[in-house]
């Protein structure tokens, strides 16, 4: 009797857990990539790079601070989609959310490997483009007259040099690149065992499609109550004599 009660209760507990485990693991996952997505795009924004120009005397030498964004600039879009992937996570489920935990992996790796594809001649071309505060950063020389001189000198004789400060974001670009496959491949693992959005946001065609309860499930409910019934009250389920009298 003590055992059958065990495995009633055994058998209620992981009911109730269930869907608070599927609701644990969404939200990790969820959290562990926007996480991720957020690292890049702090250590994106910083500065990559500082180009010094020194051109003929008596014009003043120019420095100007590159950031990873204007390094990579397409690694704040690729930043952008993973956060709609994301997103789409929430409203998909079975294969199509295993698809989209994919495509957030895939986006993770290119992030990664993004980080190791800037160079010197990259650099002096973000710098001569101007692009904006993503580009001339706090360490840019002032001009004098209260600006910062944000652009390399187009003068003849002027030389270039490249110095590269980027060794720490781009482990951080790296760090949330790898939760983002983390994250990827965790939905694309669980997908079916995640929770799904409620029934309330599905189409009203798709709802009208849904089989109607039968008997069998009406008394399957019923006996779930009168098992909680019982089991408040302190009697063994599994007997028959409770089981008759709840009837």
């Amino acid at each position: 009797m003590t055992s059958g009660l065990d495995q009633v209760r055994r058998g209620l507990r992981a009911r109730q857990h269930g869907p608070r485990s599927a609701r644990r693991e969404l939200t990790l996952a969820l959290l562990l990539g926007a996480a991720g997505a957020g690292l890049i795009f702090l250590a994106s924004r910083q500065g990559w790079a500082e180009v010094r120009t020194i051109p003929p005397k008596p014009l003043p030498a120019s420095r100007v601070t590159v950031s990873g964004a204007a390094l990579v600039p397409y690694a704040e879009a690729l930043v952008v989609a993973g956060l709609a992937t994301l997103a789409a996570v929430l409203a998909s489920r079975g294969l199509l959310r295993r698809i989209t935990g994919a495509l957030l992996a895939v986006l993770g790796a290119t992030l990664a490997a993004s980080a190791f594809t800037v160079s010197g001649a990259g650099a002096i071309s973000a710098a001569n483009s101007n692009i904006g505060p993503a580009t001339a950063g706090a360490g840019s020389v002032m001009d004098g007259s209260g600006t910062v001189a944000s652009a390399v000198p187009n003068v003849a004789g002027a030389a270039s040099h490249v110095t590269f400060n980027a060794a720490s974001w781009q482990a951080l670009v790296v760090a949330g690149a790898i939760a983002m496959i983390g994250a990827g491949l965790l939905i694309a693992w669980r997908a079916d065992r995640m929770a799904v959005m409620s029934s309330r946001y599905d189409s009203p065609a798709g709802a009208g499609k849904r089989p109607e309860p039968t008997a069998a499930g009406a008394a399957g409910a019923a006996d779930s109550a009168s098992i909680w019934e019982a089991l408040t009250r302190g009697d063994d389920p599994t007997s028959a004599a409770v089981r008759a009298a709840d009837r």
